[in-house]
């Protein structure tokens, strides 16, 4: 099959690779119809270098029809239209039953002290083959596919893999009171959502920051107040302060993580790191704080006191210096971690009808063939041609 693998830093490249195969009882092949490039995408693009191997497929995003199943599968047939969650979770362990499949006990990644397997993400994560891909093969295959109905397009169903739940999950973490305010950081794929799903589920003022012209114009014709990132801190934080009683926004939510404009010292500890051996490299990001924080520093500036801070981008360096005491003086809360998919499914599906109230069927800015990830993925870093979301096509 036609895969896209890693080859090193800034180095992606399509590749036939063997076709994956029934490797235990309850495990299904699925062809894939569609599958997302995601921002956490770009972190192995640049930065997870030490943590994975020239030739492993990347993705997470996909969505397609059931191939071929195990003998011990019975939820399943060949034909079925499915989408699959990022999470690798068996659905019955403990912390499954408590909705965090992100902890998934069968799939925890014990010897990198990380939680759930995810598909297309490094060691750290279970070095599990992913998704941007012909073909994938699906453990948990009764529990962990999405089944989907026939007829509308992919566009309807494909973020339920990821966008829709990190979305959701980042809005419910954030706690805004009905009628209240949050300020949304990054309008990449997850943070424009956020602000749909902020919206659709009764926020009275929502607030969009992005350095990028683009995504401030598509959020804006949403109903979001945007501003530009690249004003002054000390602007910014009294533009919204303006529009909140002097207050701040009840709730942040930081959908931006290492990838933030910020730190020059972090951005040099970036480049750094990738040209480090893997065995020097490794440690430097599990155990010293490499990440740009910016992003992060302007949530607990922008959030009201005892407003809550909720975290969906993701952060790599395990010591980055957090200022705890003007978090503690503040009172805010924090909420963070990986989605848990399925835990959101049911809240979710109901919205993903002809009506479209989040928007998912013109979500999507770019729809490029599988041949051409390499570009889009050029693209999509450069932030060039306003692309916010791209589904690739095998």
């Amino acid at each position: 099959m036609r895969a896209l693998t890693w080859q090193g830093k800034r180095d992606v490249r399509v590749e036939t690779v063997p076709d994956p195969r029934i490797e235990k009882p309850d495990d299904i092949i699925v062809r894939i119809t569609s599958t997302g490039l995601c921002g956490s995408d770009l972190h192995l693009y640049e930065l997870f270098g030490p943590f994975i191997d020239p030739g492993d497929i990347l993705g997470h995003e996909p969505m397609g029809i059931v191939e071929e199943v195990g003998p011990d599968v019975t939820a399943f047939a060949p034909g079925d239209r499915v989408v699959i969650p990022f999470n690798v979770s068996c659905r019955d362990c403990y912390m499954c039953d408590q909705g965090l499949q992100s902890q998934c006990e069968t799939t925890q990644v014990r010897e990198r002290g990380s939680g759930a397997s995810l598909f297309g993400y490094t060691k750290l994560y279970g070095q599990v083959p992913g998704a941007q891909a012909e073909f994938l093969r699906v453990p948990f295959g009764n529990k962990l596919p999405i089944k989907v109905p026939e007829g509308p397009p992919d566009d309807r169903y494909v973020y339920l893999s990821d966008v829709l739940p990190t979305a959701w999950q980042a809005v419910e973490y954030a706690a805004v009171p009905q009628g209240g305010s949050v300020t949304v950081l990054g309008l990449g794929p997850i943070g424009d959502m956020a602000t749909r799903i902020a919206q659709h589920r009764g926020a009275g003022l929502v607030i969009g920051v992005d350095p990028v012209k683009e995504r401030l114009t598509r959020a804006s014709a949403h109903g979001v107040t945007c501003f530009d990132a690249r004003m002054d801190g000390k602007d910014l934080a009294e533009a919204v302060r303006d529009l909140t009683g002097g207050r701040g926004t009840d709730a942040v939510i930081d959908a931006v993580g290492m990838e933030a404009h910020g730190s020059p010292f972090a951005k040099a500890a970036h480049w750094l790191t990738g040209l480090l051996p893997d065995a020097v490299a490794q440690p430097m990001m599990e155990k010293v704080g490499v990440d740009r924080m910016g992003a992060l520093y302007a949530g607990i500036e922008l959030v009201r006191r005892g407003g809550t801070l909720s975290i969906s981008g993701v952060y790599g360096g395990a010591v980055s210096p957090m200022p705890l005491l003007t978090m503690f003086d503040k009172q805010i809360q924090v909420r963070m971690g990986q989605a848990n998919v399925w835990r959101w499914v049911e809240d979710i599906l109901p919205l993903l009808t002809d009506e479209d109230p989040l928007g998912v069927d013109t979500f999507k800015t770019h729809e490029m063939p599988l041949e051409d990830a390499p570009k889009a993925y050029a693209m999509f870093q450069a932030k060039e041609d306003g692309m916010v979301k791209t589904l690739l096509k095998p």
